[in-house]
């Protein structure tokens, strides 16, 4: 089946996204986390939210599923690795599954902090960020897994399953829930390494030597999510229609650039909805 609209991201921006776009009559992949958005679970209180005076992070979300849920909009709950353009659609990598739509919205939100060293020379030479996609590679092998979130804990036992040996690194407090075959290090990775065909994860304290790492975090960045795609650091270059360098890609919310507000965020979603429409249109036309 191949979408009219992929919509990347469950926050304020993806949500409102879908919301116009269905509107609009349009068929949407709304790929994300059907607990919405941690950032906006986590907020004490909303203070510029419209309509919504010194609301909890969790109140306003109820509201946003309530939406969604009156208007039909489910929630696919699928990690996208890659999409690549393929001229007339793009195609979405989501392990080893390739969706297709043709117009994309990213709303993965902003990734935090800067790749690891040796983490971007080394991708696709030992590194990857898809175990489901990867981990025949390693069938027999050691790996080792820098989780973000304790949602990267499945991909960690998967591998277990495939692998010889799993190291799992942790970059959150949380208390781990893996199998026994999974050996979790609670040490600060400092880097990737390449020494002598095999791959070292650097900690402060040691180096790991395995032939394959899985780097897991919530959200890829811009660059390496879309190969091609125009960005400023962190942010994708966007227009005021939030246009992206290649057509059919559109971005709002946090991923398009600072201040980091819910409801610049919802705003910018609407925008980006309304522009897919009129691009998925003007397609039409010529054809």
């Amino acid at each position: 089946m191949r979408y009219d609209i992929a919509i990347i991201g469950t926050g304020p921006a993806g949500l409102s996204a879908a919301i116009t776009a269905t509107i609009r009559n349009k068929k949407v992949l709304l790929l994300g986390n059907k607990n919405l958005s941690e950032k906006l679970e986590k907020a004490h209180e909303i203070q510029n939210y419209l309509g919504f005076p010194a609301v909890k992070g969790a109140d306003l979300g109820a509201a946003f599923q309530k939406h969604i849920d009156q208007m039909g909009i489910e929630i696919t709950e699928k990690r996208v690795n890659t999409i690549y353009a393929m001229g007339d659609y793009f195609a979405l990598q989501s392990g080893d599954e390739m969706l297709e739509a043709s117009s994309v919205i990213l709303a993965t939100g902003v990734v935090q902090g800067k790749p690891l060293p040796g983490e971007n020379e080394l991708l696709g030479r030992g590194v990857s960020y898809c175990a489901t996609c990867d981990a025949p590679l390693y069938r027999g092998k050691r790996a080792a897994v820098i989780g973000y979130s304790p949602r990267e804990e499945e991909e960690a036992a998967f591998l277990s399953e495939v692998c010889s040996e799993v190291l799992y690194f942790p970059t959150y407090k949380e208390e781990t829930h893996l199998p026994e075959s999974v050996k979790v290090i609670r040490e600060k990775v400092t880097g990737i390494e390449n020494q002598d065909g095999e791959r070292v994860v650097k900690t402060a304290e040691n180096g790991y030597t395995v032939d394959g790492v899985f780097v897991l975090r919530e959200a890829v960045a811009p660059g390496q999510l879309v190969p091609g795609l125009e960005t400023d650091g962190a942010h994708v270059v966007v227009n005021r229609k939030m246009a992206c360098s290649i057509p059919g890609v559109f971005a709002c919310g946090d991923i398009a650039g600072t201040p980091y507000q819910y409801i610049k965020a919802a705003g910018e979603g609407n925008v980006a909805a309304l522009s897919a429409v009129a691009y998925l249109d003007a397609k039409k036309k010529e054809q």
